[in-house]
């Protein structure tokens, strides 16, 4: 049996060739992950930035911002702005914030020429920078966004320890005549982590199968630490964050300050 799975999983993996991040699950992102509490999460966020002064009304650019779902309510309170890689995911986003600036581009390169009181990188899209030198530059490249006595808040992908190949993920849609399956199994390579995820997507124009590869880089907390303070911020980090991966709040001193 095992070795009928393996062969099976072979077969599966010639038929089936990765395609680029997002270009297809872009328009199963938001009932995929339906699960998390998005208002929640950015009244947390908001909490977290009024304890440290930050008031309503200050500009905030969400990096990697995906479709769009957090801005959907930071934007409630913030001058708020998004960007993000994926063509695909900023365009649903676009639908959905018609009023905000959104802006395509890499957060390891990205230069918009201005800067904001709160630069955001949420649900673990840090890890999209793969490497630690890419984190270094994706997080230097935030901090220099951040205007003086501003704040960089990064919630984390996960820590080597806490990532497990071979365990086996699946999501499931069950909507009338919208149903999918997505599937995969953790996989390790060096400091990343490979995912491979495959989807079954039955319309009532048929059932399709593609397959979507992400490779996320695994950092310690002392590496996260140290790229915060390479960049010149101070940095607070919390264990629990959003959604239990823990949270990293980088200050910026202000102009005239040295911390």
């Amino acid at each position: 049996m095992l070795s009928l799975l393996r062969s099976a999983r072979r077969a599966l993996k010639q038929m089936t060739h990765p395609e680029p991040d997002y270009g297809r699950s872009a328009r199963l992102y938001d009932a995929i992950y339906a699960f998390k509490d998005y208002a929640h999460e950015a009244d947390t966020l908001r909490w977290l930035l009024d304890a440290r002064g930050v008031r309503d009304g200050a500009t905030l650019l969400d990096v990697a911002c995906g479709t769009g779902a957090h801005l959907a309510y930071l934007k409630m309170h913030f001058q708020a702005e998004g960007l993000d890689a994926s063509p695909d995911m900023l365009e649903i986003a676009h639908q959905r914030h018609r009023d905000i600036p959104l802006h395509q581009a890499d957060m390891l390169t990205f230069d918009l020429g201005k800067t904001f009181d709160v630069v955001v990188c949420l649900f673990s899209a840090i890890g999209h920078a793969r490497t630690e030198a890419g984190l270094r530059q994706a997080v230097a490249n935030m901090a220099r966004h951040v205007a003086p006595g501003g704040w960089l808040v990064i919630e984390p992908f996960f820590t080597p320890d806490a990532w497990f190949p071979g365990s086996v993920h699946s999501r499931y849609i069950d909507q009338r005549n919208f149903h999918v399956c997505r599937m995969n199994v953790s996989d390790l390579q060096g400091s990343l982590a490979i995912m491979e995820m495959h989807y079954l997507v039955g319309t009532p124009d048929g059932v399709e199968n593609f397959v979507e590869r992400f490779e996320l880089g695994l950092w310690t907390r002392e590496q996260m630490i140290a790229a915060f303070v390479d960049a010149g911020l101070t940095v607070e980090a919390f264990d629990d964050g959003l959604m239990g991966r823990g949270l990293y709040v980088g200050h910026k001193p202000a102009l005239g300050h040295d911390g």
